[in-house]
């Protein structure tokens, strides 16, 4: 390990899938880059598995998947997905904590808790429209097998959530959103206006099982014909009724950790901006978040940040950057961000597997390609610029 001085939880592997080595040192908002299929998802399933190794078996085990305790590569299959167990090679080196994790330490029930159940990762995967069936979140078991665990967790607590908030027996509350309570009103404002443009959502308990409709005007329209980005941000929009309690409580029992896999799919920029206030206010109530993302935008909210928190900024200017009035609840959630650690990596291709690199100060001018082109997101952007003041010059 470097002798960089560490302040975050560190996560380390090496000859893990297709990742050669990586080292990832966690900010209070995590962000991770890099091309499809370079291992990020891995890596961060991994990290839930270490983190909630105890929840995870106890689920298997109560939803009666067929696995033996000692089968390591029946658990990487159950886990991360139907002929994935090639993941963990003969020389895959992994250490959490500054502590090493064999199989035989990722197998071993010693130590389960009374609690076991209680998970302290929250995981937000990138398949999660598929949770939703005929527009509502389906069961555990309505998955296959060979399904990563991660899709089918995810969506079973959303369908509880939702089971609990609503049940016939509680309430025959039906309105969704936009919810009191539920998050601040500014946020609410913000998901009003730059995803359901007005509209809201409603449970449907006319018809012979639970759907969600979005009321536009004198319509109700179905789950499938929603757009693209208001399909992919309703699994977002329960997942943060889950983590954003009403009342007193600033957070969810014992979750300690938000991760978030892009976020940004099917969102227009404004949209994706709304994505981040609600990041923020994740990270004012305590949480760790870790995103993986392909967005230029969310690098340009830990860009922006970094650089007032180098200059010593009010947050009076987060404002300005994100075009809203003045209000209180928001002045919490913007100073409580320039207290936090913003942290950016980078799972770079190379000729010898996947590398990954530290890409947190987003500089420009930094000599290191990775760094200064933002993990390649900020590369096209800059070529074209390149571009255009070569055309200007040429016939200007």
């Amino acid at each position: 390990m470097s002798k960089r001085k560490i302040k975050g939880p560190v996560l380390k592997v090496g000859n893990l899938a297709q990742i050669r080595s990586g080292e990832v040192e966690f900010g209070d908002l995590t962000l991770l880059v890099g091309a499809q299929a370079s291992g990020k998802s891995i890596f961060l399933q991994l990290m839930k598995l270490l983190v909630d190794r105890h929840p995870v078996f106890a689920e298997l085990e109560q939803q009666a998947f067929n696995w033996q305790a000692k089968d390591f590569d029946r658990l990487l299959e159950l886990y991360f997905g139907e002929s994935m167990s090639g993941i963990w090679k003969a020389d895959t080196e992994v250490e959490w904590l500054n502590e090493s994790y064999t199989k035989d330490r990722i197998l071993n029930r010693q130590g389960t808790r009374a609690n076991a159940r209680q998970e302290k990762m929250f995981y937000i995967p990138a398949q999660r429209v598929v949770t939703m069936y005929q527009g509502f979140p389906r069961p555990f078991t309505g998955f296959d097998a060979g399904d990563p665990y991660i899709l089918k967790s995810f969506s079973e607590t959303l369908r509880v959530m939702m089971e609990q908030e609503f049940s016939n027996g509680r309430s025959q509350e039906s309105h969704v959103f936009p919810r009191p309570g539920k998050m601040s009103s500014v946020l609410r404002s913000q998901i009003a206006s730059s995803v359901f443009h007005g509209g809201t959502i409603n449970l449907d308990r006319k018809s012979l099982r639970k759907r969600f409709l979005l009321e536009v005007g004198n319509s109700e329209l179905p789950y499938m014909t929603w757009s693209a980005g208001q399909k992919e941000f309703m699994p977002l929009l329960l997942s943060l009724y889950h983590l954003l309690p009403s009342g007193n409580l600033p957070k969810k029992d014992s979750v300690e950790w938000v991760v978030m896999e892009e976020p940004e799919m099917g969102l227009h920029p404004r949209a994706i901006q709304t994505v981040m206030l609600l990041t923020l206010q994740l990270m004012q109530r305590g949480y760790r978040v870790v995103i993986s993302t392909h967005s230029p935008v969310l690098l340009e909210l830990a860009w922006v940040i970094r650089f007032m928190q180098k200059y010593r900024c009010a947050s009076d200017d987060l404002f300005d950057l994100f075009d809203l009035k003045r209000n209180a609840a928001m002045k919490e959630i913007f100073d409580a961000a320039l207290q936090k650690e913003f942290k950016t990596w980078f799972f770079d291709r190379t000729d010898d597997g996947v590398q990954v690199r530290d890409i947190s100060s987003l500089d420009a001018g930094d000599p290191e390609s990775g760094t200064s082109s933002w993990g390649g997101l900020s590369e096209f952007a800059g070529r074209a610029a390149e571009v255009v003041s070569k055309v200007v010059a040429a016939h200007g």
